[in-house]
């Protein structure tokens, strides 16, 4: 099996070429979202930008991000178009494909560094052992990215393996894998999140790993947890949206009289406090974010391997940040008043994308509870520490 992509010219980080490009995606969600998915060509100038190789090592033409470098880019973009930020955050799949045997991962990053991978693990299907691998049939939910990816996975279950809970998934070239457009939701519209249907292919053994399972690469990035790092980047989505929302609010709130003769928008007292607050809850859910990510990042750098508190730490971050979030959103909604219930309003679209982003199985309301249990040193769910 193989995976091609063609290599891209990188753009510097923090050029006037990313500005442009997040000013592209700014204008152009409107198509995005009329067409499920986000173009082809934004995805070639995301890979330009180096979103898809942050985590690839560097001897394979990788850039080899922090995750807090990794995590303020999506944030970036997210800020400009949350579909686009979702999509975005799979170039983090280099982190837990590093799970992959050696060879696999370096012939998937080995042709390209700027590969583009999607993925659906639900539900898991049962992979029947044949000669030369796993014969895979089934269909599988929520494949966001799938539109722009060049390779796919699939969750599945071998019959009598252990994987200690954690999902198994293969991998395979996207052309082996059927997408069938029914993502017809009302938020995160343009992620594309499709079903994947794959008949009839077999997928060889090295072509597999355990989502979440021990890396077989000895880098830094690649023993950080790697399901918390793939809830982070999907949690500082709903950071990007809510901090769109803030500005998109704070520019339209007019100080004229509004049409029944009440004080406009910026001179209401319940505004001016209550846009404060959403402002203060934001940043400090960002700086718990970031503070968390930072230390574990100095931990393992230093050589040093990560407690089950201060992994626990990133997963509550993560869904800290997810929830408020997606309240901070809903607070500029209802600031905005009547005005922002009609379809097409900028913050009707923001509330949409930042619930979806807390409604995610990485973030819903089940990991606060996993969350306690680490602090409580008691047993949690498999994949969480």
């Amino acid at each position: 099996m193989s995976a091609q992509a063609a290599p891209l010219a990188p753009v510097p980080s923090g050029s006037t070429e990313k500005a442009a490009v997040l000013e592209e995606i700014r204008a152009r969600r409107g198509e995005f979202e009329a067409q499920q998915h986000v173009s082809q060509d934004i995805i070639q100038k995301l890979q330009a930008l180096g979103v898809y190789r942050a985590f690839v090592p560097t001897e394979l033409g990788g850039d080899a991000l922090s995750p807090s470098a990794f995590c303020r880019l999506i944030e970036e973009i997210s800020i400009a178009d949350g579909s686009t930020g979702w999509v975005a955050s799979f170039g983090v799949s280099a982190a837990y494909l590093a799970a992959l045997p050696v060879a696999t991962f370096r012939e998937i990053y080995g042709a390209s560094p700027d590969t583009v991978f999607a993925g659906g693990l639900f539900p898991a299907q049962v992979a029947k052992p044949v000669e030369g691998g796993y014969l895979i049939n089934g269909r599988w939910k929520y494949g966001s990215g799938c539109m722009g990816a060049s390779v796919i996975g699939v969750g599945i279950v071998v019959p009598g393996g252990d994987t200690g809970g954690l999902p198994r998934m293969a991998v395979l070239p996207a052309d082996k894998v059927r997408i069938e457009p029914n993502w017809d939701v009302m938020g995160m519209v343009a992620t594309g999140s499709h079903d994947l249907v794959v008949e009839n292919v077999v997928v060889p053994e090295d072509w597999t790993f355990i989502r979440g399972g021990k890396p077989n690469l000895d880098q830094p990035i690649y023993r950080y947890p790697a399901l918390a790092l793939a809830a982070q980047v999907l949690a500082v989505v709903g950071l990007g949206v809510a901090r769109a929302a803030l500005d998109t609010f704070a520019e339209q709130a007019d100080p004229r009289p509004g049409i029944t003769g009440a004080p406009g928008l910026a001179n209401r007292a319940y505004v001016q406090s209550g846009l404060a607050k959403a402002e203060a809850n934001l940043r400090a859910a960002r700086a718990f974010f970031y503070e968390a990510t930072d230390e574990a990042w100095e931990v393992l750098t230093r050589g040093d391997d990560l407690t089950r508190q201060q992994t626990g730490a990133l997963r509550l971050a993560a869904t800290n940040a997810a929830h408020v979030g997606a309240e901070v959103t809903r607070s500029a909604f209802a600031l905005a008043g009547t005005p922002s219930i009609m379809v097409g309003h900028p913050l009707l679209r923001l509330l949409n994308d930042a619930t979806v982003v807390a409604q995610h199985a990485f973030l819903g309301e089940g990991t606060w509870q996993s969350a306690g249990q680490v602090l409580l040193n008691l047993p949690s769910q498999p994949g969480y520490p």
